[in-house]
């Protein structure tokens, strides 16, 4: 029996030596319909609004709801199932997404549409808490970073290609079966994950981590300030890219722009995938210098397309794997306290999203289009000096 024991564990850990590609891509399809689910909306706003006989302002709340849903419910959900075992739990998030699409496509009136897209927001947020985590503890420390860069891949495929291919399809067949084909996949997406995700106890009760002490813990608020500076910076101006591309002239080629903007942030997660690792302090001093330099172009060269594209592809750049970085570094600096530490990701994460269309609509409103560009610089400098000057994100 023992020898049967001791044989297992050297199996177990020889399978974390390497990628467990199946694995860790089932979690990269659950981020990819999370993202899908939150954003399709945007796409699909006459449509929604046409439909349920609203104004396309309130249909537009649909994905306010959701980041809602999210914010709320990240830090006390993680923290009060950090004893649940973890595919389980993961199972329940996605389930989430099953049903809350299902309502979305059925629904007569608003106010079920709006409950769905709140349910979803909450799904949101604990797996977002959880994928990091589960990813790295798939694999030895020295894969982590890779690991939960494949476990990432989703949220640039779907800003790239799954949001742009949703809206058509909404636009083909309506917007309520694109939302039943998304309930489908994940029905799909469960089945993946019980034949191929391993599960993983939760935390003893006894030695749950509470959020005070992930807080104090070194690095976690250095990780934190970065990330919503950054995210922040980033949510002012990508809310409001079509008022920046229509002082251009360029508001017609606003999917284009996107589609763009989605292609070069693949190619960053894949740059981040490969030397996060070795170089995760680099390369997140790297991502801040991109976005600096894509905000200068996007500035000085806003009146030429050519120099708007360049700008876009040097911002999609940097921004393609900064979810992973910033997760890496939390996940690192928290270690047992990973899913904890994650959700205060997700937390801060929403706070920037949000922040950043109230924040940018008040800089649209009183100063235009132009001044979107040159309000991130101070943001993007303090960023570079908190990573420069701390040990967050790894020894200097």
């Amino acid at each position: 029996m023992q020898l049967e024991q001791i044989s297992l564990a050297c199996e177990a850990n020889a399978e974390r030596e390497h990628l467990p590609l199946a694995s860790l891509l089932a979690l990269a399809a659950a981020g990819f319909l999370t993202i899908l689910t939150e954003t399709l909306p945007a796409g699909l706003l006459p449509q929604i609004s046409d439909d349920l006989h609203i104004s396309q302002e309130l249909a537009g709340q649909l994905v306010t709801v959701y980041a809602i849903g999210s914010l709320v419910a990240a830090l006390p959900l993680t923290s009060a199932t950090q004893h649940m075992r973890r595919r389980p739990l993961l199972l329940t998030a996605i389930a989430g997404f099953a049903v809350a699409n299902v309502v979305t496509a059925i629904a007569s009136s608003y106010a079920f549409v709006v409950a769905a897209r709140l349910l979803a927001g909450v799904s949101a947020g604990v797996l977002w808490a959880l994928l990091a985590g589960y990813a790295s503890r798939m694999v030895v420390p020295q894969l982590e970073g890779r690991a939960i860069a494949v476990a990432m891949v989703g949220t640039p495929l779907a800003l790239s290609i799954g949001v742009p291919a949703g809206t058509f399809l909404g636009a083909w067949v309506g917007w309520r079966i694109s939302f039943g084909i998304m309930s489908g996949l994940t029905l799909l997406l469960i089945g993946w994950t019980c034949l191929k995700v391993p599960d993983f106890p939760g935390a003893d009760r006894e030695k749950r981590i509470s959020l005070a002490k992930v807080w104090t813990m070194p690095g976690i608020r250095p990780i934190l300030m970065v990330t919503l500076a950054f995210v922040l910076a980033h949510n002012i101006l990508y809310t409001y890219i079509a008022p920046y591309l229509a002082q251009s002239g360029m508001v017609a080629q606003t999917d284009r722009v996107l589609l763009v903007f989605g292609v070069a942030a693949l190619l960053g997660i894949w740059v981040v995938g490969a030397l996060i690792d070795r170089r995760l302090r680099l390369l997140t001093l790297g991502a801040i210098i991109l976005f600096f330099m894509a905000m200068l172009i996007l500035g000085l060269g806003r009146s030429e397309p050519m120099a708007v594209y360049s700008g876009v592809t040097v911002w999609g750049l940097a921004f393609g794997g900064v979810a992973t970085l910033f997760q890496t570094a939390s996940a690192k600096a928290a270690r047992s306290g990973a899913d904890v530490a994650q959700s205060m990701i997700v937390t801060v994460w929403n706070l920037a999203i949000a922040g950043g269309g109230i924040v940018g609509g008040l800089i649209l409103g009183e100063l235009g289009s132009v001044a979107l560009v040159w309000s991130l610089l101070p943001l993007l400098t303090a960023s570079f000096f908190i990573v420069r000057l701390t040990d967050a994100f790894g020894a200097r």
